[in-house]
């Protein structure tokens, strides 16, 4: 398990245990403070984001310092972790209330709205992250034409994230000051920050899933769909034997592949299970 299921989840998934997700989490003043920030300072955001692209350039031994430093401090603040749509719906099940908003990180990458982003919360009215999302008064996250914040029943939500599984989303869940729990993202590499700072540019600030994807040779057909989802670059084809196979040392186990597989070929194993990943993340 990732070291976060050891110290806020008592070896459990910690993104399962509601008591991260508690409304008394917000007394505490910096991390009220730092929701306030991350979500109104988008320039700051965008200062950041070009930051990684110099620091690409920087020498090695400069990177690697730079890289735990800045993995060390989102772990206190704001880190995620890749999570199937099984798990998904296991939150949802534990959660009072699912808040559709804008995505920030499509906000810096794009300069537009797009809604890929679910505040969840214990209580049925949003409880006080909601209270705070509603004190910004940043359009970008309720969008332009929603004055308030998109309220969906968890069914729907969950018919949103299937949809954006067909997209090629990759399911999140983060924190604003851990343990404290608020947030589901749909990332992809091309617009999601995040997703850049870990697997583009190598600086984790994200866990990868607690599962990792297997393909049943005899089931494959070779259609290659699952290619054209993966975001991590794990899934490889072979022409000879006309099977696509996954690298579970490049799986994210996220999971998406399995939404355009037409011969139920992927499965998803427990990480622990697969000596050559037991210990990535």
């Amino acid at each position: 398990m990732c070291e976060f299921c050891l110290k806020h989840g008592e070896g459990k998934k910690w993104y399962l245990e509601a008591k991260n997700y508690s409304d008394d989490l917000l007394s505490d003043i910096r991390r009220r403070r730092f929701i306030e920030y991350f979500l109104s300072d988008t320039e700051d955001l965008k200062e950041k984001a070009g930051q990684l692209d110099k620091l690409d350039n920087a020498p090695r031994f400069l990177r690697r310092i730079m890289s735990r430093l800045i993995s060390a401090r989102m772990k206190r603040l704001h880190y995620g972790q890749v999570l199937p749509i099984e798990d998904v719906e296991r939150i949802f099940a534990m959660v009072g209330s699912v808040v559709r908003i804008a995505c920030i990180c499509r906000h810096v990458t794009l300069g537009q709205e797009k809604r890929y982003c679910y505040a969840v919360t214990l209580k049925p009215d949003g409880g006080r992250f909601h209270e705070i999302i509603r004190g910004l008064d940043q359009s970008f996250l309720t969008g332009p034409d929603a004055p308030e914040a998109e309220k969906l029943s968890k069914d729907e939500a969950l018919a949103a994230l299937r949809d954006h599984e067909r997209e090629g989303l990759c399911h999140t869940v983060w924190t604003f000051g851990t343990p404290f729990i608020a947030g589901i993202c749909n990332c992809d590499r091309a617009d999601c920050l995040a997703m850049r700072c870990t697997v583009t540019h190598a600086v984790p600030v994200m866990f990868r899933a607690e599962y990792v994807g297997a393909v049943d040779p005899d089931a494959c057909t070779g259609c290659r769909q699952c290619m054209r989802l993966c975001q991590f670059g794990a899934i490889t084809y072979s022409a000879a034997n006309r099977k696509a196979d996954i690298d579970p040392r490049r799986c994210y186990g996220c999971g998406i592949c399995r939404s355009v597989c037409p011969a139920n070929a992927i499965r998803l194993e427990p990480r622990a299970s697969v000596p050559v990943a037991a210990k990535l993340w």
